[in-house]
């Protein structure tokens, strides 16, 4: 498994971290985390089960709610097959994976025919960073490595250390780009979700919510309208801030709308938005196009009452 991830490394800020095929957030503040690690051990092991899963075979799957919110649990450890591995400084951390079979790419309408970031694009090359400092282990012993395929972990047992390398060559390496270098785009009027675009394959898209400017047409009602997503899933991740169009959301909060069902600002959001001149929220969304499924984990999360938040 190769990965591509948000991540905290350093306790304040928020990162995405990757190769190319699945994706990662982490916060390090809270104390209710979402996990899609399912067991781990003493030296660091990981074994992956994701709450909220891509539909890679297209079976279709609906939840028996028309919206469903869940709280999080705990992760503490990432370690990508990429013989890259990220430490957290504590144990409070909070991830939300989106693994993906697809390659992600930046969007394609910010970049030209070279593959280069255009100037209207929310961020550039030089907000991405490489790996700059490697360190090289020439231990001997037994080492554990887990790799994945179509879904199935495989363990390896190596006799040195997987990071016993001098140099790097090649273009599949980790990466870093933190959330806060994602430069919002707004407007005079209220903007579709297309302007948060950060990531996208063609099975879903990963969308930024960052600190922004509200519409600042005279007469411009800053909540989103009511909306029905025809042809995607929505996911969406409360990271921190004011969740200005939702009513009783905490941090580390995970709602999923399915394709189809009309929703929006809760009552009275309409009317809190009005005069407000910008936002500090900070979420992730993840679109995908085609049906999630659900895990029996994420049944036992559920806000089972979330799907009437909309009632006067």
């Amino acid at each position: 498994m190769t990965a591509n991830a948000y991540v905290d490394v350093t306790n304040d800020r928020f990162e995405y971290i990757g190769t190319g095929h699945a994706t990662h957030y982490r916060q390090s503040d809270g104390t209710h985390d979402f996990q899609t690690a399912a067991s781990g051990s003493a030296d660091g092991a990981i074994t992956f089960s994701t709450v909220m899963s891509i539909d890679a075979t297209g079976a279709v799957t609906k939840p028996a709610q028309p919206a469903f919110l869940v709280n999080a649990t705990t992760s503490s450890t990432f370690s990508a097959s990429t013989n890259s591995k990220v430490d957290f400084d504590t144990e409070i951390n909070r991830l939300f994976i989106v693994e993906s079979t697809h390659p992600i790419f930046t969007p394609k309408r910010y970049r030209n025919w070279f593959g280069q970031l255009l100037e209207h694009s929310p961020y550039c090359e030089r907000d991405f960073r490489p790996p700059y400092e490697l360190e090289t282990h020439a231990e001997t012993g037994d080492f554990l490595i887990k790799t994945k395929k179509e879904g199935i972990l495989y363990s390896y047992n190596y006799a040195s250390h997987p990071f016993d390398v001098v140099g790097w060559d090649g273009f599949n390496y980790p990466y870093a780009f933190s959330i806060h270098d994602f430069e919002p785009i707004t407007g005079r009027v209220h903007l579709p979700p297309p302007i948060h675009q950060t990531f996208e394959t063609s099975a879903f898209v990963i969308c930024s919510f960052v600190p922004r400017l509200y519409d600042y047409h005279p007469e411009s009602i800053p909540s989103p309208y009511n909306h029905s997503n025809i042809d995607s899933d929505e996911v969406l991740y409360y990271v921190d801030g004011d969740f200005m169009s939702r009513n009783n959301i905490e941090r580390g909060q995970i709602t999923l709308h399915p394709a189809g069902l009309v929703h929006g600002p809760h009552p009275g959001a309409y009317e809190r938005s009005i005069g407000k001149k910008e936002t500090q929220e900070l979420a992730v969304m993840v679109d995908t196009f085609k049906p999630l499924k659900l895990t029996k984990q994420a049944l036992e999360l559920e806000v089972e009452d979330y799907y009437q938040s909309w009632l006067h």
